[in-house]
């Protein structure tokens, strides 16, 4: 069988794309953010109040 239809396709890399200042910055700045902060700080204290009740009462 033979492929002689297919076309070869370039795969090379260019130049990398400038980055602007309009880019999403990532999962550190996320974490920085006062409302996600406030969220997972809820969060941890409930789970936190759950294990102590669960450890210490009968």
């Amino acid at each position: 069988m033979r492929h002689d239809h297919l076309e070869m396709v370039d795969t090379s890399r260019g130049e990398a794309p400038a980055r602007t200042a309009e880019e999403p910055r990532g999962c550190l700045f996320a974490l920085s953010q006062p409302p996600l902060m406030i969220f997972l700080t809820v969060v941890g204290g409930l789970l936190l109040m759950a294990a102590l009740h669960d450890l210490f009462m009968l």
